[in-house]
């Protein structure tokens, strides 16, 4: 029950009302009770891109975008980043508690059981051209999946719900080899259990003719923490059309679908392709004054520094930024770190930037180790929707066991014609 409560003045008739606070929110369907009339339908709220919006009440994911916190379940990323593998992670958002070394176990078991694709969905996925887009082939892949899964659609159930879960965790990095694989011309390698999670996903992509693929431990580990800071990011767009969907009780595979067909838009999964296609256009580091006060006069845009929810510098692109330096000791330096590298300098020097607090994120190196670990630009958002599926699934199974959850049916704002008679064609 509230304890706090705002009192809100209707100009418009007089009245006052009295609304409860909860949790730092109101509820917007308490806004229904202020008409100016019998003929209102109510006080509503418009908030287009959800700028101020809570659309539900979560326990996963906290962000302080000002002070520059991210947390899972509580733990901050560096200290999560800092120490764990992946499926520890993914653990820790499903169960809600890190795992203790037989339950962690146990998990890995369960995940490994199931990263073999049913041959039907391979050939599925050779139907696609040749140059193909990676996103393009990685959301119908996922959405025809519902089909080889029928017993999905018992949303209800929550030993199936668990089930598919541990399915599209182990699934989806299998899928996403095959469409490396499937673009580049070569024969798709099959999942190796003994690897770890991120072992066997290199294994998938790189593996040519050797019997065994051996694993280089700092590619392994430096995957592990990519995939560990874009495990989950709150309400961002696609965790929004995964729950949106996902409230018509849809079953996963479709909903997962949609959330990963939203991280596809350019605006959401696309933006560390956009930082190296910058830092080209850069060319070299003598040159980055120029492009700043381009960016300054409104003349170009300085990609992979904002953020929607962050005011401050990204914890998870301090972490990337210290582990570029361990990938390049095995890849060899990607020259477009020191262009990025001095161009971070100059913008946090410079009063315009600061005045804006634009601080780096994490798109802003990810995509350079990423190409420096071989992987085409292409395919840059299906390595961010890889983690980001235990993110989605996570959210969809608290969303399906919210009380208080309805099907997302926003209210809008009609600005068109009042009623009016048909006009027959002759009269026109």
């Amino acid at each position: 029950m509230a304890t706090e409560t705002i009192t809100i003045t209707d100009n418009r008739t007089g009245k006052t009302y009295t609304l409860p606070i909860e949790h730092g929110a109101i509820k917007a369907t308490d806004l229904r009770q202020i008409k100016a009339g019998d003929e209102d339908q109510g006080l509503a709220t418009y908030d287009p891109g959800f700028m101020n919006t809570a659309a539900c009440k979560s326990r996963i994911c906290f962000i302080d975008g000002d002070k520059g916190i991210l947390e899972y379940r509580g733990y901050p990323i560096e200290q999560l980043a800092g120490t764990c593998s992946f499926l520890e992670v993914a653990y820790l958002l499903v169960h809600g508690e890190l795992p203790k070394q037989g339950e962690l176990d146990e998990f890995t078991r369960n995940v490994s059981n199931h990263t073999i694709l049913h041959e039907n969905v391979k050939q599925f996925m050779t139907g696609f051209r040749y140059d193909a887009h990676p996103m393009g082939m990685f959301v119908s892949t996922v959405a025809a999946m519902s089909t080889f899964y029928p017993e999905a659609k018992n949303i209800h159930d929550p030993a199936v719900r668990r089930k598919q879960m541990l399915r599209l965790i182990a699934k989806v990095p299998t899928i996403a080899a095959f469409i490396y694989r499937h673009n580049a011309g070569l024969p798709y390698a099959y999942p190796d259990n003994e690897l770890s999670y991120t072992g066997n996903f290199l294994n998938m992509l790189y593996k040519i003719t050797e019997s065994k693929y051996k694993v280089n431990p700092i590619m392994e580990r430096a995957l592990d923490i990519l995939f560990i800071l874009h495990a989950d990011h709150e309400q961002n767009c696609s965790t929004t059309a995964m729950r949106s969907v996902g409230s018509a009780n849809t079953d996963q595979f479709s909903s997962l679908a949609a959330a990963a067909a939203a991280l596809y838009g350019p605006l959401h999964g696309g933006a560390n392709e956009a930082v190296l296609k910058m830092l080209r256009q850069i060319g070299s580091k003598d040159r980055i004054p120029e492009f700043i006060e381009r960016v300054k006069k409104g003349e170009g845009r300085l990609m992979g520094f904002g953020h929607r929810v962050y005011k401050n510098y990204d914890p998870r692109a301090r972490i990337i930024k210290q582990t570029a330096e361990e990938v390049f000791s095995v890849t060899g330096k990607n020259p477009l770190i020191d262009i990025a590298v001095e161009l971070e300098r100059i913008a946090l020097e410079d009063e315009y930037f600061i005045k804006r607090r634009l601080y780096p994120n994490v798109d802003f190196y990810s995509g350079i180790i990423y190409e420096a670990m071989g992987i085409p630009t292409e395919m840059f958002t299906v390595m961010f929707a890889i983690p980001r599926t235990v993110g989605w699934l996570t959210h969809y199974e608290e969303m399906v066991t919210d009380a208080d959850q309805k099907i997302a049916r926003p209210k809008q704002l009609y600005l068109g014609s009042g009623r009016r008679d048909f006009v027959p064609m002759d009269k026109r």
